[in-house]
């Protein structure tokens, strides 16, 4: 019998590639046609805007030329990177340059809508004759220095795409999330502010809109809620009779709220339960307004569901005047958060352990799924791992909460002590759900356990959880994770001497403080990780370049926390092999800090790969290189380990 790690599987690394269309937004209207938007790793990562009619036989047609790729690198994330408009046809960024384009229906020519002087825009809104966005200018300064941001109008007809956009405002730091009113006389939208994060503390504003004959301006803009206290305010927006809506963390819990005028806010759905996602992109939403008038008061909501401590997520539908919950049977526990509604039509985008992420639309009424595009086909489900909930003691009274993916075959038992990878999620304020992900399944078709970990940290448990990690990043996460590894070795579960552990990102700080700082893992993978949480302070985004002060301490007062913190300063603690993954072009966490740790492990002798991916930026894009990037990592194992996976290239280690 292959010993684990390698059985013969027959879900390959171009497979995962193949089926990785990244969905990143979906609108349906009121005739039930929908759009949506996917990253195509097999065209180099480029976002394409689809749609879709409502006839249910109807064909996906691409908005626009495939030379453009609607991406927006506001805030560096991105997101909120296209609408359609009225009238037909859609408004868009393109990639190459950031300059945004109408195009008037399917294949016409894109005509230019602002001038191509580097100013970014994203997160569009109709309004008027034009649309209202969200632009950020770049600094002198640099990276990490202060940018200027504004909402302005930019209307269709192209004339502003010599003389620039009107500026509706200016002022705080960061402008996320303006929305519409239905008589589209008002508008409210998101702020904050150096050095919160928008998921420690927002402020929600409003102002009237007018369009005189000077053009459109805001008038009497104000802060409607979070002047006071440390609230975090998220997913604004309208309900068809013009109420202001919002999803507040007050209760410690983000619940979907009604806001008076004078900004008390009300609690639709009261529960110990997330109804809110941290807006890390642009067009993040947790509910969409159903009805088309405004006696029509339900409400498309995305809440967690727990059961047994275990959290997933639901679509349901609230009424909002009298708190009642339709619930509708689905047969899915994830979705992305950009919920859309219309007409009686739900947009989402979701997936269940059985079944990949796909484009769905949904009869609020009757709740039947019409399925428009999936991420690509699911192997045999005899080669997809069950998740199995964990609630696993960590230190100082505490628990964490992992999924665990068995090792999965249909020739092979899953008894006994297997290999197992620790996934540690990015952010680090964020989550990773029970959802069929092409990754692990890589992994467990092979004989490989995978666990995902929602360290202290993580959003899906409320404001005390997401909080655990304030001052105690690189302590709180590497005690949740070795806590883990040891139960799955403790348990009979993982062998002995064969628990890796791998993330992105945060995630890959994480990684390297757990080998750094434990003997838990015999072999570790850092995707873009952060190695010098100095260097990461001061050559970072400005998005994030605060974001270290909640996680670690502001500085210079912290200096000496950040070089404790820090794994390139503790690699003489390190005693097990180590591979680097990283994208040349990163200006997250730029590539010098994968290279300079690697120079730490030749010092030191240990066995190491750096593999370095040109024009990749933060996270992966292209096939070619998430392909390159799961062999290296299956063979990085499959040496420490003692197995040879069939049909993988060797990695080359150092």
């Amino acid at each position: 019998m292959d010993s684990h790690g390698a059985w013969t599987s027959p879900l390959q690394a171009a497979d995962v590639a193949a089926a990785g269309l990244r969905f990143s937004g979906v609108v349906v209207a009121a005739d039930g046609t929908l759009w949506w938007a996917e990253g195509r790793p097999a065209e180099g990562g480029r976002v394409a805007v689809l749609r879709r009619g409502p006839d249910a036989q109807a064909d996906a047609v691409e908005e626009f030329a495939p030379a453009l790729d609607a991406r927006t690198r506001v805030h560096e994330y991105g997101g909120g990177s296209w609408a359609p408009v009225p009238g037909g046809g859609l408004v868009l960024a393109s990639a190459a340059d950031q300059r945004w384009f109408h195009v008037a229906a399917p294949g016409a020519e894109p005509r230019p809508l602002v001038p191509a002087d580097g100013v970014r825009y994203a997160d569009p809104v109709p309004w008027g004759r034009g649309v209202l966005l969200v632009a950020e200018e770049q600094s002198a300064t640099g990276r990490g220095g202060a940018l200027r941001r504004s909402l302005v109008h930019v209307p269709l007809d192209g004339s502003a795409a010599t003389a620039g956009p009107t500026e509706l405002f200016t002022g705080p730091g960061f402008l996320a999330a303006p929305r519409v009113s239905p008589d589209g006389r008002r508008l409210v939208w998101i702020s904050w502010d150096h050095p919160d994060m928008p998921w420690q503390r927002t402020q929600v504003w409003t102002a009237q809109l007018a369009d005189g004959p000077d053009g459109p301006r805001l008038d009497d803009a104000r802060v409607l809620a979070g002047a006071e206290g440390r609230e975090s305010l998220v997913h604004s927006g309208f309900a068809p009779d013009g109420t202001v809506l919002v999803v507040s963390d007050r209760s410690g819990f983000w619940n979907l709220c009604e806001v008076a005028e004078d900004g008390e806010l009300r609690a639709l759905l009261p529960e110990d339960a997330e109804q809110g996602f941290p807006p890390w992109t642009f067009g993040t939403t947790s509910w969409a307004a159903l009805g088309d008038g405004p006696d029509d008061d339900r409400i498309a909501l995305l809440h967690a569901a727990t059961g047994q401590g275990q959290v997933g997520y639901r679509l349901d539908v609230l009424h909002r005047r009298s708190g009642r919950l339709d619930v509708l049977e689905l047969p899915f526990t994830a979705y992305l958060p950009a919920v859309s509604a219309a007409g009686g039509w739900i947009g989402a985008v979701a997936a269940s352990p059985e079944l990949s992420a796909r484009v769905v639309r949904v009869d609020a009424l009757a709740g039947e799924v019409l399925t428009a595009r999936t991420s690509g086909v699911s192997p045999d489900p005899a080669f997809l791992p069950v998740p199995e909930f964990l609630t696993v003691p960590s230190e100082r009274g505490r628990s964490v909460h992992a999924y665990r993916y068995p090792p999965t075959h249909p020739d092979h038992g899953s008894d006994g002590a297997a290999p197992h990878v620790l996934f540690v999620h990015g952010g680090p304020t964020a989550q990773s759900l029970a959802a069929y992900s092409p990754e692990v399944a890589f992994f467990t078709s092979r004989g490989i356990g995978v666990v995902d970990v929602q360290y202290g940290g993580s959003t899906g448990y409320g404001r005390a959880y997401r909080e655990a990690l304030d001052g105690n990043w690189g302590i709180v996460d590497v005690e949740d994770c070795a806590a883990v590894a040891r139960y799955l070795v403790a348990e009979g579960l993982a062998a002995p001497g064969k628990v890796g552990i791998r993330g992105g990102s945060a995630g890959g700080f994480t990684v390297l403080a757990a080998l750094t700082g434990t003997d838990a893992f015999s072999a570790g993978t850092s995707y873009y990780g952060v190695a010098d949480l100095r260097a990461l302070a001061e050559d970072t985004h400005d998005f994030e370049s605060r974001y270290l002060d909640s996680l670690v301490g502001p500085l210079p007062a912290a200096a000496d926390v950040y070089a404790q913190r820090a794994p390139l300063h503790h690699v003489d603690g390190l005693t097990c092999p180590v591979l680097l993954l990283q994208g040349a072009d990163d200006p997250v966490v730029p590539r010098q800090q994968a290279e300079t740790f690697a120079d730490a492990l030749h010092r030191k002798g240990l066995p190491h790969a750096l593999v370095v991916f040109p024009g990749e930026q933060h996270g992966f894009r292209r096939a070619e290189n998430v392909v390159a990037s799961l062999e290296a990592e299956l063979s990085f194992y499959g040496q420490v380990w003692g197995f040879d996976p069939p049909g993988i290239p060797r990695l080359s280690l150092r």
